[in-house]
């Protein structure tokens, strides 16, 4: 009997044990894992990113926004000037949602240095841009700071835009949400109007029209005009709709909606507004298969990319449609039933595609490992959708922008999941979905492409980051593929939850760590690949 197996120079550690010499860069995952820090910044996109509002696996809602707000405040008293830079980067249609930006930037006028405050000024208009955001924002401040003079400027200066007619189009559709009307706004942030316009608009507001103009006051108010004309014309809707171009936010409280109603709606359908109505149009025969001028329209509208990318859809909407309507209304909260069209099937297939940000096959070869574990098999936020749903989607574009790949899943082994760029979306996650199973452990990816001498050039993880079921660290495991397979092979952990945590050894120059459901994502990944990067 001998020590030999304590004395001896270990090349793998456990992953329920921090690596030794390493324990001051790694931190304790929630599942009992062992993984290095992904630090401040990183931990602060994945919260504006992927948002903390729905419970993970590991985690509920409530310790997951503690942690955001945390991260958050910490973030402003550094460098709030980059806290601003991050609102802005998700708010522009990376983020799952607008909400994560949104409590992001009311946690930024809390700052105490006066840098705090100004960026949130100059952002503010960025970020809150419909009156959906507004009130929204007003919720979010009610509750954690109250209205003090950065925020009562903010607020005058929104509701006083030079804009009228946008400004009215937002007070019209959004009349009121989270507690709130306009007509309180108004008063609280006590706003003069700047303009005989604005204060028609204000007036309307806060009082109504008793009495309707004979004409319509100006066109910055036609909308307004044509929406009270329609209350007291319920059965006149569809020429509200035509000359007063009401959305259905507008027309479909006060008027008489038909068919014919909502095919005049569909003519000027906003592409967020057909993305969430596709069901309710489908269900009302607006959109049949024989009705090949509708399809174009929708094929016109959501093929586009530089209309999806405008209208700020991001590639989980597009997801999150396609399943809905897929489902003829067995998912999500409508109690309306509709027999799915085809054709709108394979617009939405090519719709995710689109909506997320690739180029030209790099000619690289790629291992894309889908964390198939028990864990991704949560939902994320309200999309309806779990983690290795959308993990098998951002995989996919991956691998149909490249001719060089292979996609399996990893849990505590590394497996098959039957996938191909000739997969659907559709199929694609169907067949993802099917297979969680087990603990995670990412060390298997290595171990399978060191039996199997599968030489990639990059290694491409889609996964909640907590690996704790292995023997060795994934740092560890890759260090044996490159001295046994191929020593310039770079590898990418993509990051799906709001967690701080990452499998990247901040040692690494040839890892990297990337936050989730960016639909920038797979091309950043593509010039990594490439070196352009």
């Amino acid at each position: 009997m001998n020590y030999n197996f304590f004395t001896k120079n270990k090349k793998t550690t456990p992953q329920n044990q921090p690596i030794p010499g390493r324990e001051a860069e790694m931190i304790q995952g929630r599942s009992g894992g062992w993984m290095f820090d992904a630090g401040l910044w990183k931990m602060l996109r994945r919260c504006l990113l992927v948002g903390t509002a729905q419970s993970t696996y590991y985690a509920g809602k409530q310790e997951l926004t503690e942690d955001f707000v945390a991260v958050a405040k910490q973030a402003v008293a550094e460098n709030p000037r980059r806290v601003a830079e991050e609102i802005i980067y998700a708010s522009d249609g990376r983020a799952i949602n607008n909400s994560a930006p949104i409590l992001a930037l009311v946690l930024l006028s809390m700052g105490e240095q006066p840098e705090a405050k100004q960026a949130f000024a100059e952002i503010f208009p960025q970020v809150v841009r419909t009156g959906s955001h507004f009130y929204e924002w007003l919720n979010y401040t009610k509750s954690l700071r109250g209205f003090g003079k950065v925020v009562r400027e903010a607020g005058k200066t929104w509701l006083s835009r030079e804009d009228v007619k946008g400004l009215a189009y937002q007070l019209l559709k959004y009349q009121q949400r989270q507690g709130f009307t306009h007509r309180d706004a108004l008063r609280l942030f006590h706003v003069k109007p700047p303009t005989e316009n604005h204060r028609q608009l204000f007036e309307w507001v806060v009082r109504g029209w008793e009495e309707l103009p004979t004409d319509v006051p100006s066109q910055a108010l036609a909308q307004i005009w044509w929406y009270e004309w329609l209350k007291r014309n319920p059965g006149q809707t569809h020429e509200a709709i035509l000359q007063g171009r009401l959305t259905h936010e507008m027309a479909a409280p006060v008027g008489n909606m038909d068919k014919q109603a909502w095919q005049l709606l569909f003519q000027e359908m906003p592409i967020g507004a057909m993305l969430r109505n596709l069901g309710s149009l489908t269900e009302l025969g607006v959109l049949r298969a024989d009705e090949s001028a509708n399809l174009l329209r929708v094929e016109a509208v959501l093929n586009n990319k530089e209309h999806l990318r405008k209208g700020r859809i991001h590639p989980i909407d597009v997801l999150k449609a396609l399943k809905t309507y897929e489902s003829g209304g067995r998912l999500g909260r409508s109690k309306k039933t509709w027999t799915p069209v085809p054709r709108i099937v394979d617009i939405l297939e090519k719709a995710v595609e689109l909506s997320f940000d690739v180029v030209e096959p790099t000619g690289k070869v790629f291992m894309h490992a889908v964390d198939v574990s028990g864990s991704m098999g949560s939902l994320v936020a309200d999309m309806g959708l779990s983690s290795c749903e959308i993990a098998t989607t951002m995989a996919l574009v991956t691998a149909k922008a490249e001719k060089n790949y292979m996609i399996r899943g990893f849990a505590n082994e590394f497996r098959d999941l039957d996938i191909t760029a000739k997969d659907s979306f559709s199929s694609a996650v169907r067949k993802a979905s099917n297979q969680n199973f087990g603990g995670t452990d990412a060390s298997v990816a290595y171990e399978w492409m060191i039996k199997n001498k599968f030489k990639a050039d990059v290694v491409c993880f889609w996964t909640d980051s907590e690996s704790w079921a292995g023997y060795q660290h994934p740092s560890q495991a890759l260090q044996e593929y490159r001295k046994k397979v191929n020593p310039d092979v770079k590898a990418v952990y993509v990051t799906l939850t709001p967690y701080r945590i990452t499998l990247v050894d901040p040692q690494d120059p040839l890892s990297w760590d990337l936050a989730g459901f960016d639909p920038g994502t797979p091309r950043i990944i593509q010039m990594l690949a490439t070196g352009e990067l």
